[in-house]
């Protein structure tokens, strides 16, 4: 896979708290941001793959979303061993997580894919409790299952590590006062406003919606050649079906502060999200719903990384998200 590296020189998880402690509450009535032993992941609610989000920390991103507009690239598949690979995870035990597009080629249809297994004692003793969030044919509801595979297309935002136990950010957030409506958005600007352009930032972890109402969308399955090219950004916005979903919802998200030189063409965050109790619940995350800011509830834990791989880097790369 053509790969770049790129090294960070991350701050400590103390002074990435001190930085986001203001901004949170600044956009939340309660809000706390706290560095501690991270909880074991594997236990409900939140259903990882992995027990923490320590050792070789690493992010990815992979493909992207030239992939989607203004026409599909259908060949862009990946294995995610084969991403692992790239990454330069250990052999012996790692994990991945994070948000991307699923693998159509054998699900038979568009998916949007939450990327969540862990290994140990080699690659081939993989536990993938990945997920796909679909819509179904004919009546247009939204589904989420278990992934059949370790394949994803288009665009994938993964952060690895060995999932080891050890400290990391533990943020609560509750009854959203301000203007940010996105939990992860804050918490992205937040780091940009306190770290600037010339140093990135990049975290991955999982956070839990744990009640109120947030929005996400799955991509329907892919228009007919007819109907193709996407001819603007508001088209394919309107391709996208929308979804409003109740917690508890579990997301898993990759974000950066700013792009290295702002040359990796990198997507600044993604999140995908899955219920371990509702099979409708889950997709791209987006934001907590206006009129339910009062009972909206997050709780979640981040690791920040020390490497970025920008792997199968599309030729032409976007100022910004299409849909943000």
């Amino acid at each position: 896979m053509q790969t770049e590296k790129y090294t960070l020189s991350p701050p400590s998880l103390e002074e990435l708290a001190s930085a986001l402690r203001a901004p949170l509450s600044s956009n939340f009535e309660h809000a706390t941001v706290d560095v501690v032993q991270c909880a074991d992941l594997r236990d409900a609610p939140f259903h990882l793959a992995t027990e923490g989000l320590s050792g070789n920390e690493r992010i990815a991103d992979v493909g992207g979303q030239p992939n989607l507009f203004p026409t599909p690239r259908l060949d862009t598949i990946w294995s995610m061993k084969e991403i692992a690979k790239a990454m330069e995870m250990d052999y012996s035990k790692g994990s991945l997580i994070g948000a991307g597009a699923g693998p159509f080629h054998q699900v038979g249809r568009n998916c949007e894919l939450v990327p969540n297994f862990s290994w140990e004692g080699g690659m081939e003793n993989i536990n993938n409790q990945s997920y796909i969030a679909q819509i179904a044919g004919g009546t247009g509801a939204p589904g989420v299952q278990k992934s059949p595979s370790l394949d994803c297309a288009l665009m994938i935002n993964l952060y690895g590590s060995s999932g080891n136990p050890g400290p990391v950010l533990k943020i609560t957030a509750r009854k959203r006062k301000g203007a940010e409506k996105s939990f992860t958005e804050c918490i992205r600007k937040a780091l940009n406003t306190a770290f600037g352009e010339s140093r990135t930032v990049s975290l991955g972890g999982a956070f839990l919606v744990k009640s109120g109402r947030a929005r996400y969308h799955i991509m329907p399955d892919f228009p007919p050649a007819d109907d193709l090219p996407f001819s603007s950004a508001k088209q394919l916005n309107d391709w996208l079906t929308y979804h409003d979903f109740d917690g508890p919802v579990v997301c898993l998200s990759v974000l950066h502060s700013a792009d290295p030189d702002k040359k990796m063409g990198l997507r600044m965050e993604h999140s995908h999200g899955f219920s371990a109790t509702k099979a409708d619940a889950g997709g791209h995350y987006h934001y907590d719903m206006d009129g339910h800011n009062e009972d909206i509830e997050y709780e979640g834990y981040f690791n920040v990384a020390n490497f970025i791989y920008r792997i199968a880097k599309p030729e032409v790369t976007l100022e910004r998200d299409l849909h943000d």
